[in-house]
Parts: structure tokens; sequence; C-alpha cells
């Protein structure tokens, strides 16, 4: 549906359209020790703290034009922490022309849309392996919007804003809106993969898989980091202080750690 400004339907009432985009990131670390483990834990905690999380939601209210109504925000004992935002629209003086055009979001310059019963989370979860000393933190954030645009607008400040060494992504488009015909509109954009949002120079830094389910306006993509350089797992030392056949045994279990969380299974 490639619509000029001029040429935009006009609804009955509001667009009722709910898009959400679900983003998923892992950080993984190896941590040998227990003392290792807990300082990489604390670390975690302070560096996506509530009030850290609840700045980047601003940020992403920011881009896709959200006035916020209410904030709820908690971090969690003995880790992890959780931000609810409840949005709606703000003052729209004029539909952006760029509504329609599928191309990489802001980073993070402000973008206006039409919202409304809408909201923005993310919750943290610190996790580790009893005995294997990987240790792994993800976040998980929901952007959920009725309006003009789509949440994916807000999706290249989010892969910014986290050190992520694996990303799920789930775009879906849910319900109808009607025009003043009422005939029933399903969609209001042209999308064919998240893809399309992500940077190229972010996507060169990835393998991606798409699996998406275009008549229900499903959209998956997950992507993994093809780079590895153990030095970037290791917390609080490099990798010439192991032995290289600890280096060997650490560069296994990283990789298939990571080779779990991207398919879905375990595989050991």
């Amino acid at each position: 549906m490639k619509l000029t400004h001029e040429q935009r339907i006009q609804l009955h009432e509001f667009n009722n359209l709910t898009k959400t985009l679900s983003f998923n990131m892992y950080d993984i670390c190896y941590t040998k020790t227990r003392t290792e483990r807990e300082a990489y834990i604390e670390y975690i905690d302070e560096q996506y703290n509530a009030d850290r999380l609840t700045k980047i939601l601003h940020h992403v209210a920011d881009i896709i034009g959200a006035h916020v109504l209410n904030i709820s925000k908690q971090d969690y004992v003995p880790q992890g922490a959780s931000v609810t935002m409840l949005v709606s629209e703000g003052p729209v003086v004029e539909v952006p022309k760029s509504s329609f055009e599928e191309s990489p979001g802001p980073l993070p310059e402000s973008v206006t849309v039409h919202l409304d019963k809408s909201h923005i989370t993310v919750h943290t979860y610190p996790e580790y392996h009893p005995n294997e000393g990987i240790s792994t933190f993800r976040a998980d954030i929901d952007v959920s919007t009725c309006g003009e645009i789509s949440p994916l607008k807000a999706l290249n400040y989010l892969i910014h804003s986290f050190d992520t060494d694996i990303m799920t992504m789930d775009y879906r488009v849910r319900g109808f809106t009607r025009d003043t015909s009422g005939h029933k509109h399903f969609i209001d954009h042209d999308i064919n993969s998240i893809q399309n949002y992500i940077p190229d120079e972010v996507k060169e830094l990835y393998d991606m898989i798409d699996v998406n389910i275009y008549q229900e306006h499903i959209f998956h993509t997950k992507c993994r980091l093809k780079n590895f350089d153990i030095n970037n797992y290791l917390f609080g030392y490099t990798k010439d202080k192991l032995p290289s056949s600890e280096v060997k045994e650490i560069t296994e279990r990283l990789k298939l750690e990571m080779d779990e969380i991207y398919y879905g299974k375990n595989m050991s």
C-alpha cells in the first residue's frame, strides 16, 4: 500500500490498528569463579538499573512521538529490573509524510506520530549456569502502539542501546481499522521484513534468519553476532592470562551457549 501524503485514506474514526514490536537481546559472558559471576551481575544491575532503563524508554517515546502518561519502575532483589510506561498520542501538528517508508529509524532524532492506548515496557533477566561458568543477561522490550506509524522506528535506537550478542525481534499488526465507506484495513504500511528497519552497517555484523507469515502480518527476525573475540566475553581479564587449553574450552562453551540461544534448543 504505497500512498502519497495526498492519497491517504480517510478513516471513519481513529486508526485502531495495534502494532507491537518485541525486542529481545542477550549479552553473554564467561565468569570463571563465583566472585566473577557476582561482579558481573552487579555490573549488569548497575548498567541497566531501573533509572537507566527509564531513560532508554524515554528516548523510545520521543522517537515515536509518544506522550508519557505514567511510569512504573522497579529494581528487583537479587537482580533484574522492570519499567513500564503508559503513553498516549502527543500533540500532532500534521501526520509525517514518511509514515509509509520502510527505513531504519532515527538515532535518536524525534519523529512525530499519532498514538493512543499504547505502552512501552522493559524487563531484564540476569542469570547464570549453575556449573558451566556462563552468565547471561537478557532484556525484553515491548513497544505497542495504535496510530499512523509502526514502533519499528525505534528499533535502530534499541539496537544501539545494548551490548548485544544475539537479538530476536518480533513485529505484529493486529486488529483492523475502517475507512469512511466501512471497508476494513488490516495493515496501513508496506513491510516484508523487520530487516528493512535495521541499518546496513548493523546487518553486516550479524548472521540473520527471517520467519514471516505475511497473510497474518507477523514478522520475525533473529540475529547472531558474526565475529567472535573471546576477550569480549571474559570479565576482568584477557585470554593472554589463560593457558591455550583453557581458552579453547571456554570458547567452545561460549559458542555452544550462543548456538543454543540462537536456535532455541539444547544442543549438548
